[in-house]
């Protein structure tokens, strides 16, 4: 079980990096004009648009935090007891954000779905940021339990 804890850290950060950079959703209207934005993408989309205060929203819940998150654990995983046991109290605030963008996205599929004016499908970047945020839940679970069995 010693290979749970950096195996779900890795697939984590590995899953995040391709559910950041690989399309979430593909968005088809009037039959022939399609969209497979990225998350990425749809920051720099929201900011291009100068809807600035919902691309920084978007941003920090669905960049930002979970690069945060995935960071503290990995310093609370791999850096002396220490440093460690100072990072709880403000990694919690985090985890409660875990799934907020896919909860986000999933209402935009449904919206598109039930306008009629066009159809959404799941693309392999939200799937993939799903698994990020379920590996970073299970780490952060893994950590704790090691944490308790060394007190």
């Amino acid at each position: 079980m010693h290979f749970a804890l950096p195996f779900s850290l890795f697939a984590a950060g590995l899953s995040l990096g391709l559910g950041l950079v690989l399309p979430l959703v593909r968005v088809e209207r009037l039959f022939f004009l399609t969209d497979e934005p990225s998350l990425l993408a749809i920051v720099a989309g929201l900011w291009t648009e100068r809807e600035i205060l919902l691309s920084t929203v978007v941003a920090l819940f669905s960049i930002v935090f979970p690069c945060l998150k995935l960071g503290l654990l990995n310093v609370a995983a791999y850096a002396g007891a220490e440093t460690a046991a100072r990072i709880p109290a403000w990694f919690q605030a985090l985890s409660n954000w875990s799934m907020l963008d896919v909860m986000l996205v999933a209402l935009v599929i449904f919206a598109a779905k039930t306008s009629g004016l066009a159809t959404a499908f799941t693309l392999p970047g939200l799937w993939f940021f799903a698994a990020s945020a379920v590996l970073t839940a299970l780490a952060s679970a893994l950590l704790k339990r090691r944490g308790q069995e060394r007190t």
